[in-house]
């Protein structure tokens, strides 16, 4: 059994032989047994969040190949023969990436999506052509045709379930310590409560500044447009409600992009970069020399 003939799915297709037009026209069939394969993979619930990470039980496959790529669907876009790796994720992803372009791949094909193995047509085994992947995916026609010439490796992998990235200074942990440091906004602030709930989601702090009025607080690691966008919402519904109003916000992070101070300074809300080592209280800025 090759248990690459279809991804995102505990159950794949067996590789029968089945010509490249037959196989063509399963794929739809494919997509409603592949959606809900995915929504009956069991969820980690351990790390915060019910969606943030799955269980899978097909390997990762990592393939070096000679390959040409047509995809096909909102736009049209065509690599030409060339030697790039072919990753295969147990979330269904399927990636073109060349040795250059960083991270970043040159194609890719994003899950829910259906993968089948076919056997090459006429004119494209007069190419040199071994066989062909169709990468379908399933919420929208758009699709891979990836023409493997030759194969220089293959392999498959079991990652097991991924802790994801622990990194010293998140946004959690910067919420804990600034909830606990709130003079940091200013002196005579304090902290009215951590994740104040809204209609539309928490705020990070609930605070009041020296004059008694609300303020809230959104941290970010790094604020960019979406957490200005994200706190004006919140702002424009906590003034809604008499026993808040006024409030006021603070956008605090450690690092704050330009575009985004310029806009949320223009809507009224401070912007505030936060030190992390001073708020863990390894630094002392008071004693610095410069």
């Amino acid at each position: 059994m090759d248990p690459w003939l279809v991804t995102s799915s505990t159950s794949g297709w067996r590789r029968d032989g089945t010509p490249p037009a037959r196989c063509a026209r399963a794929l739809p069939r494919a997509f409603e047994r592949v959606c809900r394969d995915l929504a009956e993979l069991p969820v980690d619930t351990s790390r915060g969040g019910p969606e943030r990470y799955r269980h899978y039980a097909v390997p990762v496959r990592l393939v070096i190949a000679r390959c040409s790529v047509d995809y096909e669907g909102r736009l049209q876009a065509h690599l030409p023969l060339a030697t790039r790796l072919l990753v295969v994720k147990a979330d269904g992803s399927v990636l073109l990436h060349s040795d250059g372009g960083s991270y970043k791949p040159l194609n890719w094909m994003s899950p829910p999506c259906a993968m089948a193995e076919v056997e090459p047509q006429e004119l494209e085994v007069a190419d040199g052509v071994q066989s062909v992947w169709v990468v379908q995916q399933a919420k929208s026609q758009d699709r891979l045709r990836v023409r493997i010439h030759e194969v220089l490796h293959d392999s498959s992998h079991e990652l097991g379930v991924d802790p994801g990235l622990v990194k010293d200074g998140v946004e959690a942990h910067l919420q804990k310590l600034l909830a606990e440091h709130i003079n940091t906004l200013g002196d005579g602030w304090s902290l009215v409560r951590r994740e104040h709930m809204t209609p539309i989601g928490p705020v990070d702090i609930l605070a009041r500044d020296d004059g008694r009025r609300h303020v809230a607080v959104e941290i970010k690691r790094r604020a960019e447009m979406d957490g200005v966008e994200q706190l004006t919402r919140y702002l424009e519904l906590m003034n809604r409600d008499p026993h808040l109003a006024p409030v006021t916000g603070v956008l605090a992070a450690q690092e704050i992009r330009p575009q985004a101070r310029v806009v949320a300074e223009d809507r009224g809300i401070r912007c505030v970069v936060l030190d992390y080592d001073a708020l863990r209280g390894i630094d002392d800025v008071g004693s610095r020399l410069f």
